[in-house]
């Protein structure tokens, strides 16, 4: 387990692709995962980018550190999700690390500044601007 301290720490490094290829972000199931590296090449991240095949409107962008630890994960068209506390938060949400309980605890995606998720290109720049991941320039596609 992470503490809050270094979950904390890792997801406010700024983190970069390592491959520059083009992300197509279309109207088709998607399961693929991004290589990311900090500044300073000491820290390796995931960005993983998943799409349902039947619900199109349902995705996930999750940034993961030293591979299993989720740092953050936005989930957009999915049902709603009951916190450990038992409070309920509706469909579209994001998790943040919280030391003890990993990635279990959900939030309204206003509560961290997102804009409506109208679209997988809007939320990708939110979730890159939360996660410290600068996107490629010219690099998404949504067709």
């Amino acid at each position: 387990m992470l503490t809050q301290s270094e979950a904390d720490a890792l997801l406010a490094l700024q983190k970069q692709f390592v491959n520059t290829k083009v992300l197509n972000l279309g109207r088709v199931a998607l399961d693929e995962t991004h290589d990311l590296i900090s500044l300073d090449g000491r820290e390796k991240f995931l960005l993983d980018i998943w799409r349902g095949g039947i619900n199109l409107s349902k995705y996930r962008y999750n940034n993961r550190a030293r591979v299993i630890y989720i740092l953050a994960r936005v989930d957009i068209g999915g049902p709603p999700h009951r916190n450990p506390d038992g409070i309920i938060i509706p469909s579209s949400h994001i998790h943040i690390y919280r030391e003890g309980y990993a990635d279990k605890w959900a939030y309204p995606l206003s509560d961290y500044g997102f804009s409506a998720p109208v679209d997988m290109v809007t939320v990708l720049r939110d979730f890159a601007g939360l996660c410290n991941i600068t996107l490629p320039p010219c690099q998404l596609r949504a067709y």
